[in-house]
């Protein structure tokens, strides 16, 4: 996708419409009217008063001056108002559908983004988006408006002086996007990226505070942070000095234009063939003109700025879903695919899962049989496969081949009905920032205190739960209070508790103290086998032979023995 492509749904997203836009603009742009009108009217009084005419020829131009001064005001406000209010209410449409995408790419189609990264690009990038209504089609909507009724207004008076401003308008819109362009195009985009890479590695750092400070790495850490903080500082002062010389050159040239005006007319004024005080109004229009058109420059730095924003969110959440990830169907699975009595039979024939862009499948032509009650171990090297299996398993990821779940298709199903038959629980499970009985209602919305305290019993975790006060204990965020071991064994307990068919570990053993591996691992399995679930446990390591009833291992994306 070009880059002038990219974000393009999103930039169309986050423009309003409606009456409430419609009256931004309009009150906008005769705000702007209002101004230049002011200052002219202003310029004509002054000189048309200096010839002392009887008062009655002043009085109309007295009060269009004063209903100028007072409608430049109010209609401002009606234009910040109106203009913020469209604006953010269509800031919450933005971020719905931002949600919306999200959850139909995640989790394997959001690839390497960092976690503050994505953040960043959900929050402060998303948040950006609200520039484009309010500091870019607006500004451009007014400055046009009140450009061509000024050059109109001043053609009236004298074609030579229009000339001149015409020509002076388009020389500052001209020299101020270049300008803009060849300074801030490329840092608003390296900007942005290094935003996304600062609280990516805030957040890591923070996360992992402890690992870096025993390492003794915590001060080369914290060094290469600083870096890329002042690299985002220098460029954000760099964008404020393109603003400023943007600002000062179209001040320059509407000196420019009043300069060409005086001399465009005045043998006119001498010859008698034009009014003084009306060549006086021509005069000063563009005093006040090129300050409504001073925003076009900066309107187009912004927009510059904005694109760069809504082509990292389009990057994160595309508008289509990319080819090879499973999508969210709009409607809700019907509530009686979700419930499952019974085992589950897992049939998998010459299935092959591609990743999107992928020169060749990360799995190949797999054909395995997961027969109700035994456990199975998936071994294999990192990369050989195995955890993109699992993701084709509860259909995270498309598959080429044959996928049934007793016998129907999986791609027949609606994937909450597959993710109700087949559960994985991950390397690293989520604990949510919740006490220890929210956690578990997650799995169960309608299981008892009973329920809840016979399942951690099950799991091993009955007499942890005690001491630490019960089902209200906290866990900490992400699980902060937990070890790596009580975080498995809560997630098996959810697991346990929706009753799934076919359990999937994944990994289960990576964040465990190895000494303690074989008995999480073993705990785990006969908790599991002892309900009556199908077990797929993948690992890179060996597991005890007792544990299982079938080895089976992957390599380059193929399945060797089974």
């Amino acid at each position: 996708m070009s880059r002038e492509a990219r974000g393009t749904s999103v930039l169309r997203l986050a423009m309003p419409h409606g009456s409430g836009w419609a009256k931004a603009v309009a009150a906008g742009s005769l705000s702007a009217v209002c101004a230049v009108a002011l200052l002219a009217a202003s310029g004509y009084l002054i000189t048309r008063a200096a010839e002392h005419p009887p008062i009655l020829y002043l009085t109309l131009v007295m009060v269009g001056v004063r209903a100028f001064a007072l409608g430049r005001a109010a209609l401002r406000y009606v234009d910040r108002l109106a203009g913020h209010d469209a604006s953010f209410r269509q800031l919450a449409v933005v971020r719905t559908e931002m949600y919306r995408r999200l959850a139909s790419v995640a989790p394997v189609g959001l690839g390497s983004t960092g976690r503050g990264d994505l953040l960043t690009r959900l929050v402060t990038d998303t948040d950006r988006l609200q520039d484009l209504p309010i500091r870019v089609v607006g500004p451009l909507v007014s400055a046009a408006v009140v450009a061509v009724l000024s050059v109109v207004a001043v053609a009236l008076v004298s074609v030579p002086a229009a000339l001149v401003l015409v020509v002076a308008l388009a020389i500052a819109a001209l020299v101020g996007s270049v300008v803009t362009r060849a300074i801030a195009e490329r840092s608003d985009r390296e900007t942005a990226a290094d935003r996304g890479r600062v609280a990516d590695l805030v957040l890591d750092t923070v996360r992992t505070l402890d690992v870096f400070a025993a390492y003794g790495a915590l001060d080369d850490r914290l060094a290469h942070i600083a870096r890329l903080d002042a690299r985002v500082t220098r460029a954000v002062r760099r964008r404020g000095s393109v603003e400023s010389l943007v600002g000062a050159l179209v001040g320059l040239f509407g000196g420019g234009a009043v300069i060409g005006i005086l001399a465009a007319g005045a043998p006119a004024v001498v010859s008698g063939a034009l009014d003084g005080p009306l060549w006086a109004l021509a005069v000063f229009v563009p005093l006040a003109l090129f300050e409504v058109v001073g925003t076009v420059p900066l309107a187009v730095l912004t927009l510059r700025r904005v694109r760069a924003a809504a082509d990292r969110v389009e990057q994160t959440v595309p508008a289509d879903v990319p080819v090879g990830i499973v999508p969210e169907p709009d409607a809700d699975a019907d509530p009686a695919d979700l419930v499952v009595d019974g085992p589950v039979a897992v049939a998998l024939r010459d299935v092959t899962v591609r990743w999107p862009g992928a020169d060749r499948p990360a799995v190949d032509g797999v054909t395995l049989d997961l027969h109700p009650g035994e456990v199975v171990v998936l071994e294999g090297p990192s990369g050989a496969g195995k955890s993109t299996l699992v993701d084709a398993l509860v259909r995270f990821v498309e598959h080429e081949g044959s996928y049934t779940l007793d016998g129907v298709d999986a791609r027949d199903m609606h994937p909450d009905a597959v993710r109700a038959r087949v559960g994985l629980i991950e390397q690293d499970p989520f604990v949510f920032d919740q006490s220890v009985r929210q956690n578990l209602l997650f799995a169960r919305d309608t299981a008892t205190d009973d329920e809840l305290l016979a399942v951690l019993d099950r799991v091993g975790l009955g007499a942890w739960a005690t001491r630490r006060g019960g089902l209200d204990a906290s866990v900490g965020e992400r699980g902060g209070l937990v070890s790596g071991g009580q975080a498995h064994r809560l997630a098996l307990a959810r697991a346990l508790l929706h009753a799934f068919p076919v359990l999937v570990l994944d990994e289960p053993t990576a964040d465990v103290d190895p000494d303690l591996g074989d008995a999480v691992l073993r705990d785990l399995v006969t908790t599991a086998r002892a309900a009556g679930r199908t077990v797929v446990i993948v690992s890179h390591v060996p597991v005890a032979p007792d544990l299982v009833v079938r080895t089976l291992r992957m390599r380059d994306g193929r399945l060797l023995a089974g």
